[in-house]
């Protein structure tokens, strides 16, 4: 029978660990922030795609969850998650219908609406199964992805209030294009700037349908600075809860040029597989282990490395050294922090979870592959 692993370098690589001190720090951080402000949490699970993630969310404080997909949503519904927001528009009849069914099995889903064929087509699936459902209109504060533009939104709005079977209950306005500016001062003054079109909108919204008591918005490169809008009362942060060197690599209020106020809970360990050049030597995480988008992975561990990734094909990683240091010998276990956490996790089945450098239990990324 194999031997139980209890130490991380004796998990097989490559593969994901979660420190579960970061990560609960990370997670009362968040939740306290955001209730000391008086909003509401919303957290994405498009990010560590974990229903189990999801519930420890939830367990904290969240008042619900978002999901950036039907899939996704479904999968977070079958594990047990409530009160789930679906921030992207769903369609296509096919689709239509298992989100209809899906309300069927979670009263408390919602979806965002940024369309008035959509907003019908919905409510007609809706009442041929005798149900409802609250939801949220998308409205486009500078993405350009989905949303409708401020100048049509409250037009929008009032054809879906005349909708019998959906019920209007919230405004969503997420400026993804603004998250991951590095300047502080310049990513606070362009969010403040393009969420005044999202609170106009929802002043004049609520104003015609009271039910309509939400303005959800925000993301982790904005989460301190958003809270200064009375109006905003939801945060859709997802990247907190994991970090990844495309958000640690921008300023924040404390530092100009890194991202304190959340520390990296998931790393990835790859191992030396060979080292025949001075130079460098090859690990086994390569563009199918680590997505090549966002920053660059870096070594976070040994403590303190002069070591450097850079990206050496399919399955493989090159590391050198800086100012000549010895490199690692073949079986050394490096860990690394992500380029993009939300593409990465979902590459792997699984988190190991640690605490120090002991393996103490695993939770499947059982929302991994739901794209659609």
């Amino acid at each position: 029978m194999r031997p139980t692993l209890d130490k991380k370098p004796e998990l097989d690589t490559p593969c994901l660990v979660l420190d579960l001190d970061i990560l609960e720090h990370s997670i009362r951080k968040m939740q306290a922030t955001a209730t000391k402000a008086g909003k509401s949490l919303r957290p994405h699970a498009k990010t560590h795609k974990c229903s189990a993630l999801a519930r420890m969310q939830l367990e904290a404080g969240a008042t619900g969850v978002c999901a950036a997909k039907l899939s996704e949503a479904e999968a977070l519904v079958k594990a047990g998650i409530e009160d789930v927001l679906i921030t992207g528009p769903v369609v296509t009849p096919r689709k239509l219908e298992r989100l209809v069914g899906l309300v069927s099995r979670s009263a408390s889903l919602k979806v965002v609406l940024d369309h008035a064929g959509n907003a019908a087509s919905l409510d007609q699936k809706l009442g041929e199964s005798g149900l409802s459902m609250g939801v949220y209109l998308d409205v486009d504060v500078g993405l350009h992805r989905s949303g409708a533009k401020p100048s049509a939104a409250v037009a929008l709005a009032d054809k879906i209030a005349t909708c019998p079977n959906l019920r209007l209950v919230g405004v969503q306005a997420y400026a993804g294009q603004v998250q991951h500016i590095r300047s502080y001062a310049e990513r606070r003054e362009r969010s403040l700037h393009c969420l005044e079109d999202a609170v106009a909108v929802f002043r004049e919204v609520r104003s015609r349908v009271p039910a309509c008591t939400t303005l959800s918005t925000s993301g982790t490169g904005t989460f301190d600075i958003d809270l200064e809008i009375a109006e905003v009362s939801e945060l859709q942060v997802g990247s907190y809860v994991l970090m990844d060197t495309e958000y640690l690599d921008i300023g924040s209020a404390l530092h100009s040029s890194h991202f304190l106020a959340f520390e990296p809970a998931l790393r990835m360990l790859t191992t030396v597989i060979s080292a025949n050049h001075e130079n460098h030597v090859t690990v086994d995480a390569g563009l199918k282990s680590i997505y090549r988008d966002g920053g660059m992975p870096r070594v976070a561990g040994p403590a303190l490395s002069p070591l450097e990734y850079d990206w050496f094909g399919d399955e493989y990683g090159m590391i050198s050294a800086k100012d000549g240091s010895p490199l690692p010998a073949p079986g050394a276990v490096l860990e690394l922090l992500v380029s993009h956490c939300d593409p990465t996790v979902n590459l792997f089945d699984a988190y190991h979870l640690t605490r120090g450098d002991a393996v103490v239990g695993s939770w499947p990324i059982d929302l991994r592959g739901c794209s659609q």
